[in-house]
C-alpha cells in the first residue's frame, strides 16, 4: 500500500488533505512543519511526499535540500510543494532545488490526485521492474 506523508502547518489544509487522500485508499501521515516532517520521513520512509513551501522551524525547500544532503536513501521520494505563492520564480525554485512537481493552493483535489497517480504508477512500475525509484 501507498503512503504519503503530508506536511503542512495550516490544520484546516493540512485536514482537508489527509481526508481526501485516505478517502482515496492511501495511508497517510502528517507533520505540521518540516522539522517534524524529517522526523516522520527517516522513521516511517513514505513513498510520496506533499510539502508546504512556507513553515515554520524549517520550510519545505530546507527540508527537501536535508532530505538530498543528509538522507540520500530518501532523497528519491516524490516529492510535491504545496504553496500559496503562485510566481513563476518561485515555482522554478522549488523545482530546481529537486522537488517533482507543484501544487498551488487552494488545493484543486483533482489536480492532486493526477498528480498523486503519476507518483504512484512510476513507484508501481520500479518496484515491478526491481528498479530504484
Amino acid at each position: 500500500m501507498i503512503s504519503i506523508l503530508c506536511i503542512e502547518d495550516e490544520v484546516d489544509v493540512r485536514t482537508l488533505i489527509v481526508e481526501e487522500l485516505t478517502d482515496a485508499g492511501f495511508v497517510v501521515l502528517q507533520a505540521s512543519n518540516g522539522r517534524e516532517g524529517l522526523d516522520v520521513m527517516v522513521a516511517k520512509w513514505p513513498d510520496i511526499v506533499i510539502c508546504d513551501v512556507s513553515m515554520p522551524e524549517m520550510t519545505g525547500t530546507e527540508l527537501l535540500a536535508e532530505i538530498q544532503l543528509n538522507h540520500p536513501d530518501l532523497a528519491m521520494t516524490p516529492f510535491i510543494f504545496l504553496t500559496a505563492m503562485a510566481d513563476k520564480e518561485t515555482r522554478l525554485e522549488g523545482l530546481r532545488a529537486g522537488a517533482d512537481d507543484y501544487l498551488l493552493k487552494p488545493v484543486d483535489f483533482d489536480e492532486l490526485m493526477a498528480k498523486i497517480e503519476g507518483c504512484v504508477k512510476r513507484i508501481e512500475n520500479a518496484r515491478k521492474t526491481g528498479r530504484a525509484f
